[in-house]
């Protein structure tokens, strides 16, 4: 089933003939940007976006993937904190986010003679409240993965079968996720909370959210390396260097990571999304 999923993928890509792919770095959109460059070589482009919501390490990191995947791969400035749609926080926010984005990559597709502009969206994200994907479905874009139902799990599966040494990698959505709906984005909030983040992976952990609430980080760790955490932290140090950030007060969730928390508050019946 998955062989016939990776065969469908690069049908998709040889149809297309050139296409400019959405990169963020992150497992999904590597893969796509693996399979496209298989497929056609200098024909494909991955693009990324770069704004006050990407961490520069993620930015670092998917030139390196890129680089070793051997896609060419281009920077372009996007300004949805230019936005008050997006800065607002509404919960609609991702859909001014990726409105900026598509609306950045689609005249530059087309001034490059690529005729596709393609994103890492799987079949689980169509389950979730995202809409973001309604944004890029506007503009035209194609989702490959959604389109072939790969899963997430499936996406690291046939990142690992195709030597991508990156097939286990963190989800990090944009910062942006990290606020409650209706609290305002600022670029300061978004550097606090990513010094934080930073700090925290520097440590040693790895699947991890800084939740910014007013001047509260809320720290989420997999719930079962909350106990360690505690006995081998100094949370003291911590505590003071979240402090030098611009929180005033630090806390542990102790519920511990789970994607997408922040959506508990919407109406999901409202939103059409399954519970």
């Amino acid at each position: 089933m998955l062989e016939q999923k990776l065969e469908q993928l690069k049908t998709i890509f040889t149809e297309m003939e050139r296409a400019l792919i959405a990169y963020s770095g992150g497992v999904d959109s590597t893969l796509v940007v693996k399979i496209a460059y298989d497929v056609l070589g200098d024909r494909a482009l991955a693009i990324t976006a770069v704004s006050p919501s990407l961490l520069p390490e993620e930015l670092e990191d998917a030139s390196i993937q890129a680089a070793t995947i051997g896609i060419p791969h281009e920077v372009v400035d996007t300004h949805e904190m230019d936005n008050p749609n997006y800065t607002s926080n509404p919960v609609n926010r991702c859909y001014f986010c990726k409105s900026e984005l598509h609306d950045t990559l689609k005249p530059l597709a087309l001034q490059r003679g690529y005729p596709y502009v393609v994103d890492g969206v799987n079949a689980d994200d169509l389950g979730d409240y995202r809409p973001g994907i309604q944004a890029a479905k506007e503009r035209g874009a194609r989702s490959p993965l959604a389109e072939v139902g790969v899963t997430k799990a499936e996406v690291r599966q046939l990142s690992k079968q195709l030597g991508l040494p990156w097939w286990d990698k963190p989800a990090q959505p944009c910062l942006s996720s990290r606020f409650p709906y209706g609290e305002e984005i600022t670029v300061a909030k978004l550097q606090r909370v990513g010094r934080a983040e930073i700090y925290l992976r520097r440590l040693g952990w790895k699947n991890l959210r800084v939740r910014s609430e007013g001047d509260t980080a809320r720290i989420e760790l997999l719930p079962e390396q909350i106990k360690e955490f505690v006995l081998t932290t100094d949370l003291l140090t911590l505590v003071s260097v979240f402090q030098d950030y611009g929180f005033l007060y630090v806390t542990l969730d102790l519920e511990g990571y789970r994607s997408g928390k922040l959506n508990r508050v919407l109406n999901q019946d409202a939103l059409g999304v399954k519970a």
